[in-house]
C-alpha cells in the first residue's frame, strides 16, 4: 500500500491540492509562534500598567512608559539585560523566564496537535518515509517568535536601557526552537515515534536527572523559605523603610516572587558547599559568611549573619547526596533491576546529568544587579559544578546499589488473576501450558477472560510481568510450568 493510500485510510478528507496543506501548516505555525511570544508580553505589559497606576495613581509618567517597562521585563526574561540609571542588570529572572517558557510549551503543544494531521502518519514513518512536517513547523514557529522578539527589542529599547539584541535572539532560539520544538513534536505525536530508537538507559538517565533536579530545587526552596521566615521581621522592616504605599508594596512582592527561583538556586549552591556571592569579594557558605553592605531588598533578609557560622551548618552539605540516593531508590519501582552494574550506572548517570543541569541553572541565575559591588552576584559556578557532580554522583551511585539490593531481596511478584480482567487496570496475557510445551514460537493472546477461564491449565499474569523478559533466555521453555512466571 502506498503512502498516499495509507494517508487516505487514516485521514478520510485529505486536502484537495498539495499547496493547500503547506499553506495551512505555515499559518498554524506562524500563529503558534506569535501567540507564544505575544501572550506573556501582553500579560507583562498589563501588569506593569496596573502597577504604575497603583503606585502613584498615574501622576508621574505616561501609560506608554509603563508599557515599555512591561516590554523590558519580557526582554529581560530572554536574557537581554537592561541599564538602569547607567548600572547594568544582567542577572536572568528565572521566575519570569519560567513563565515565558511555560507559555511557549503550551503554545507548542497546541500547534503540534493542529499539525498532527499534516504529513505522513506514524505508520508511514515506520516504513522509513521522510516526514518534514515537524521540522518545517518548528522552523516557522521559531521564525515567527524571533520576529516578535526583534520588534519588541527595537521598539522598547532606548539609549538609556540598552537591551542586548544578540542575547534576545539567542534566547528566542532556545525557547522557541528548543522548548517550543519539543512541544510541537510531543503534541503532534512524532516524538513517540522518533524516541523509539533511543536506548532506554539514556531516557531513564535524563528523566531521572530531571526528577532529581526538581526535588533538589524544592529542597533548596524550603531551605530559603525557612531562612526567610526566621528573619521575617527584617524583611518587613525593609518594606517599611522603603516608604511605599500599598501599590508599591504589592509591586515589590511581585518582583520578589519573580526572583524566588534565583534565590532557590543560590540556596542550592549553599547546600552543595561552595555557596554564593552577594557583591564583589563576598561569600555565603556553610563554613564562611563574609558580607558587606547589601541593597534594601526584602529577600536579602534570608542571608545569614556576618561572621562565624553555627556548628550545625556544615552538616547541611549531607542533604544533597541523601536526596539523590532517595530519588534513585524510589525510581527503582519504574524499572527494577537485579544487575549490580546496571543499577550502579543508572544511579551514577542520573546524578551526573542532574549536576550538569543544575550548574547550567546556576550560571544563568547570577550576574550584575546594580552598580559597584553589586556587579558580582550569584553562585560560584565552577565550584558548584564540581561539588554537584561529587554529591549527586555519590548519592546516585549509592542509591542505585541500594535499589538493586532491595530489588534482589524483594523481587516484583507475579500475581495470578483468578477472575475477569478489569479493563481499568494493567493488561493481562494468558499463556497456555500446551503452547508453552510446544517448540513453535510462542504467541501472546489477550482474550476477554471470564470467571473460570483460568482453571484449564492457564496462568493469567500481568503483561509487564516476568514472562516478558529477554528473548531466548527468560521466555517459558518446553516443559516449564507457566504458573512459575
Amino acid at each position: 500500500m502506498s503512502s498516499r493510500s495509507r494517508f487516505s485510510a487514516y485521514h478520510p478528507s485529505p486536502p484537495a491540492s498539495e499547496g493547500e496543506p503547506q499553506r495551512s501548516l505555515a499559518l498554524v505555525a506562524v500563529r503558534g509562534g506569535a501567540l507564544a511570544a505575544l501572550v506573556p508580553l501582553v500579560l507583562l505589559m498589563a501588569v506593569a500598567l496596573v502597577g504604575w497606576f497603583l503606585t502613584d495613581g498615574g501622576a508621574h509618567g505616561a501609560p506608554r512608559d509603563a508599557l515599555r517597562i512591561g516590554a523590558l521585563g519580557w526582554l529581560m526574561a530572554h536574557g537581554s539585560g537592561v541599564h538602569i540609571q547607567g548600572a547594568a542588570v544582567t542577572a536572568l529572572p528565572l521566575g519570569l523566564t519560567a513563565l515565558v517558557g511555560y507559555a511557549v510549551w503550551r503554545s507548542g503543544l497546541r500547534t503540534g496537535e493542529r499539525l498532527s494531521t499534516h504529513g505522513p502518519d506514524a505508520y508511514a514513518l515506520s516504513d522509513g518515509e521522510r516526514d518534514l512536517t515537524v521540522p518545517a513547523g518548528v522552523t516557522i514557529f521559531t521564525a515567527s517568535y524571533l520576529l516578535v522578539g526583534i520588534v519588541v527589542a527595537v521598539v522598547a529599547g532606548s539609549l538609556s536601557t540598552q537591551p542586548s539584541l544578540p542575547a534576545v535572539l539567542l534566547w528566542c532560539l532556545v525557547l522557541a526552537g528548543g522548548v517550543g520544538g519539543a512541544a510541537i513534536a510531543v503534541g503532534s505525536g512524532r516524538a513517540a515515534v522518533w524516541l523509539g530508537p533511543v536506548p532506554e538507559s539514556v531516557r531513564e538517565a535524563l528523566f531521572g536527572a530531571l526528577r532529581l533536579l526538581a526535588w533538589f530545587l524544592a529542597l533548596s526552596g524550603l531551605v530559603f523559605l525557612a531562612a526567610l521566615l526566621v528573619d521575617g521581621a527584617a524583611a518587613l522592616n525593609v518594606l517599611s523603610q522603603l516608604g511605599t504605599n500599598l501599590g508599591g508594596g504589592i509591586a515589590y512582592v511581585v518582583l520578589s516572587l519573580l526572583v524566588v527561583p534565583n534565590a532557590a538556586t543560590y540556596a542550592g549552591s549553599y547546600l552543595l558547599g561552595p555557596g554564593f556571592a552577594v557583591g564583589t569579594h563576598t561569600l555565603v557558605s556553610p563554613t564562611v559568611v563574609a558580607l558587606g553592605p547589601v541593597p534594601m531588598f526584602p529577600l536579602l533578609a534570608a542571608l545569614p549573619d556576618n561572621g562565624p557560622t553555627p556548628f550545625w551548618t556544615p552538616f547541611l552539605i549531607a542533604l544533597p547526596p541523601i536526596l539523590a540516593a532517595t530519588v534513585v531508590v524510589r525510581a527503582r519501582h519504574r524499572r527494577p533491576t537485579t544487575d549490580w552494574d546496571i543499577g550502579a550506572v543508572r544511579g551514577l548517570s542520573t546524578g551526573v546529568v542532574a549536576a550538569v543541569l543544575f550548574a547550567v541553572l546556576a550560571a544563568f541565575s547570577g550576574g550584575s544587579v546594580g552598580p559597584g559591588r553589586m556587579a558580582d552576584v550569584g553562585p560560584l559556578v565552577a565550584s558548584t559544578f564540581f561539588h554537584a557532580i561529587v554529591s549527586f554522583g555519590i548519592g546516585g551511585l549509592v542509591g542505585g546499589l541500594l535499589g538493586t539490593w532491595l530489588t534482589r531481596r524483594n523481587p516484583p511478584p507475579v500475581v495470578v488473576v483468578p477472575g475477569p480482567v478489569d479493563q481499568d487496570t494493567e493488561a493481562t496475557v494468558v499463556v497456555s501450558a500446551k503452547a508453552a510445551a510446544s517448540d513453535d514460537e510462542p504467541t501472546v493472546v489477550v482474550p476477554k477472560v471470564q470467571p473460570g477461564d483460568a482453571a484449564d491449565g492457564e496462568a493469567t499474569v500481568p503483561l509487564l510481568g516476568r514472562l516478558l523478559r529477554r528473548r531466548g533466555t527468560d521466555e517459558t521453555e518446553a516443559g516449564e510450568d507457566p504458573e512459575r512466571g
